[in-house]
């Protein structure tokens, strides 16, 4: 047992040191490595978890077992066609208090912060804040100039543009709009449950003068959005993929591709192949391969780091960041440990090449 464990820190170390000599922190998604057994039961969470070859092998046969039985494909029509209704019976039921506020999101997604904005970061327990170097600064405003259009939408004037699809009850829009507000940035915000938009209308930190929030399919690649294509600075997609049919997920991918500006960045974050919560579903509850439906009705799919690449290249990005975040969940007080898993990754939309002479 002690050698697996001594196998698996010293692959955590070469990890972390593979991707801080790649110019990347030597410790992305997390710093807080398990090197000692005994201190397991020490902490809630610790990051960059390895598996080990029998680990693997169980949580893959555990995912065999609760798929081996697929709910018929003429009884799957409602969860496509109802599912708005299913989210909305979810916000009617949670409202906005089955989420915590994203609170790791500017430190994950740096590129979130605008360029004449500070990001409050917490450090030794106080808030503090950390404002891009006046270089940054300079290369944001290069990447992410303003379109030229003749038409009004909200946000027209803003330098910098964010778009969540997805929003939910805006636990990543609040923290957003408090970091942005009185900067040149503007957010949008989407969600095909009304419900779930109509929350975030009514939360009192919500401002249209920074943020303009609209019930929307993504899913419906025909219906406009309120600004122009190639009108965005960054497209924060979190938890949203998985809750669409996987045949559906590259028509969405590669719509959303086409509101960025060239320089553009699309962030990613949502599970990875044999969470905890894919191993957790009964039989009977399984669509199609790792693709599952709640009780409630919601759906979620459960991705792997070459499905991830291909989705986003695919619609013409290029890769920045394609991660498995794998960390150990520890119930201190039952004393039991869990495997997660999630993917986290950043593309972005390359420049055009200029052909003048």
């Amino acid at each position: 047992m002690r050698i697996v464990f001594r196998q698996t820190v010293c692959a955590v170390r070469c990890f972390a040191r593979r991707l801080y000599s790649e110019g990347r922190p030597p410790a992305p998604l997390g710093a807080r490595i398990l090197t000692n057994p005994d201190d397991i039961f020490q902490h809630n969470m610790w990051d960059h978890v390895q598996w080990t070859e029998d680990e693997r092998e169980r949580a893959q046969q555990k995912a065999e077992e609760n798929s081996k039985y697929k709910i018929p494909v003429e009884e799957q029509t409602k969860y496509n066609r109802d599912a708005n209704k299913y989210w909305d019976r979810f916000y009617e039921m949670h409202h906005s208090k089955f989420f915590r506020n994203r609170s790791w999101l500017f430190t994950e997604f740096p590129e979130l912060l605008p360029p004449d904005a500070c990001s409050p970061e917490k450090e030794q327990g106080s808030l503090g804040h950390v404002c891009l170097e006046s270089k940054d600064k300079e290369k944001h405003q290069q990447c992410y100039s303003c379109p030229e259009t003749s038409d009004s939408f909200p946000g027209q004037h803003a330098a910098f543009r964010i778009l969540e699809v997805g929003c939910g009850a805006g636990n990543s829009v609040y923290p957003i709009i408090n970091t942005i507000r009185g900067s040149k940035a503007f957010l949008y915000c989407c969600d095909f449950s009304s419900r779930a938009i109509e929350l975030v209308q009514k939360h009192p930190d919500y401002e249209p003068a920074v943020c303009h929030a609209f019930v929307r399919d993504i899913c419906d690649t025909t219906s406009p959005f309120p600004f122009p294509p190639g009108s965005l600075d960054i497209i924060l997609v979190v938890f949203v993929l998985s809750a669409i049919h996987p045949e559906r997920a590259q028509s969405v991918v590669n719509n959303l591709a086409g509101y960025l500006k060239q320089g553009g960045i699309m962030l990613f974050r949502d599970y990875g192949r044999y969470d905890l919560s894919q191993l957790r579903f009964k039989k009977g509850q399984c669509l199609s391969d790792n693709f599952y439906t709640r009780q409630d009705g919601t759906c979620v799919y459960f991705f792997t780091k070459a499905e991830v690449h291909n989705l986003f290249t695919n619609a013409g990005l290029e890769e920045l960041q394609n991660l498995e975040d794998r960390r150990l969940q520890v119930n201190r007080g039952k004393k039991v440990v869990m495997h997660r898993v999630w993917m986290q990754s950043k593309y972005r939309k390359p420049y055009l090449l200029s052909t003048s002479v």
